[in-house]
């Protein structure tokens, strides 16, 4: 048999096997096709249709101009100075901070920290003035200060009802923001009646604002679109990824604290003459104390609301008035919110025991003495 047949013929042989395996697969060719939906046909609705857009045209941007020229003239730069003690020795600090005339007579407010320990402060009016001040008086609680400059018929600002806020509203935040002059920027508010955790003192009823906020804007005022002040800005949330989160004081809540400190140095609050530190499993523990969670008062001031109600160092406020003290700014707060000559009901712990005792709360002294 020739080479050339037997090509042909194992040609043959493979087509015919082709074909018979073809012949006997039980699994012909698929063709792959999407599934189909099994939607119920039950909510269909072939005439539906968009509602008519019958809402009003947008309105436009406020016009921020005239605020902004209105309120800047009142919004000063404050310099301080202030003495740091390190390993190296002592050396002088310098510190920008915003502040507002509140009045004709040279009255300006600002935050506590802008101008707390400063041993020089001078204050740079919009008219490039520069004037030294004095510290009239502070409020670490609220982070309100004032201070004053020897001048006479400055321009200042509106004060503003914070109560008429409503969460949308534009605001402006006018201050000297990097200690390179007087800004301004825009935003609306975001929250209202927030409260803060600031190194261990909380700061309530602030207002939450998407203003940018910079160091040196502290003190500067937050206001409306008639240009009234109705904030003071105090905080900057600063982390990673956080964005145009910034916090002003209330114009509303600071107001009574300026009255305060104007007319007498100080701020008036309810008193009860305790120094505190919050309770934690890690006090408690060392501390070997029966509760893991309170106030602990490691001091009672002599003839204060706290001795004569018998209250001792070492123990543990757990409630007062009714309300549940879990750390030292559930109480402070708590005091905050009572009255001059309110009788309160206080539950604490001593020891192993739980006992209850009634406390009549008075005015605060001057700040030298005075605890919470």
């Amino acid at each position: 048999m020739s080479n050339k047949f037997q090509y042909i013929l194992t040609i043959l042989i493979l087509i015919l096997l082709a074909l018979t395996i073809s012949a006997c697969n039980p699994f012909p060719p698929q063709i792959l096709t999407p599934p189909q939906p099994t939607n119920s046909t039950q909510h269909i609705n072939p005439s539906w249709t968009f509602s008519s857009d019958s809402s009003p045209t947008a309105t436009t941007l406020p016009d921020f101009p005239p605020v902004i020229a209105k309120v800047m003239p009142s919004v000063v730069s404050v310099t301080t100075e202030t003495i740091i003690s390190s390993f190296f020795g002592q050396f002088t600090q310098l510190s920008a901070g915003s502040g507002v005339l509140i009045d004709e007579e040279g009255y300006i407010v600002t935050n506590n920290h802008v101008v707390q320990n400063a041993k020089n402060i001078q204050v740079e009016l919009a008219d490039k003035r520069t004037f030294p001040a004095d510290v009239v008086g502070t409020d670490s609680l609220t982070d309100l200060a004032v201070i004053k400059i020897d001048a006479t018929d400055l321009y200042h600002v509106q004060w503003g009802n914070s109560s008429s806020l409503s969460v949308g509203n534009w605001v402006i935040a006018i201050g000297n923001a990097l200690g390179e002059g007087i800004t301004a920027t825009e935003g609306i508010v975001s929250r209202l009646n927030v409260s803060v955790n600031v190194e261990g003192n909380t700061l309530s009823d602030l207002i939450q604002t998407t203003t940018a906020i910079n160091p040196g804007n502290s003190g500067g005022p937050l206001v409306n679109m008639l240009g009234e002040v109705i904030g003071l800005t105090s905080v900057k949330m600063a982390a990673i990824d956080v964005e145009g989160i910034g916090y002003a004081i209330s114009s509303n809540g600071a107001k009574p604290v300026i009255e305060d400190i104007i007319r007498q140095g100080y701020v008036t609050r309810p008193w009860l003459g305790v120094a505190l530190s919050t309770v934690d499993p890690l006090i408690a523990a060392a501390q070997n104390l029966s509760v893991e969670e309170g106030a602990l008062i490691v001091e009672v001031v002599a003839n204060s609301p706290a001795a004569s109600a018998g209250l001792k160092k070492g123990d543990v406020i757990i409630r007062f008035g009714g309300k549940e003290i879990t750390d030292l700014n559930d109480l402070i707060q708590s005091i905050r919110n009572s009255q001059i000559g309110q009788e309160v009901e206080i539950t604490f712990v001593r020891g192993e025991d739980t006992e209850t005792t009634s406390v009549t709360l008075i005015e605060s002294p001057p700040p030298s003495t005075s605890l919470p």
